[in-house]
């Protein structure tokens, strides 16, 4: 799985890491983080959590 951030497009309001916190985090600037190598099990959460941002920050290709 691939995850990829719109950094710029990213407001920081954390509705991913809501809906996925094993794979997406907010530092102490709100910059999102997002887990290097998230494990197969999580594809659906990381699916769900993309679909919660509320400006389409986060893209999800699966292998």
């Amino acid at each position: 799985m691939r995850i990829t951030v719109d950094h710029e497009a990213c407001d920081g309001l954390g509705q991913c890491a809501l809906v996925a916190p094993e794979v997406f985090a907010l530092d102490d600037d709100e910059r999102l983080q997002v887990a290097s190598d998230p494990a197969p099990e999580l594809a659906d959460k990381v699916v769900a959590a993309a679909r919660a941002c509320p400006v389409r920050a986060i893209s999800v290709e699966r292998a």
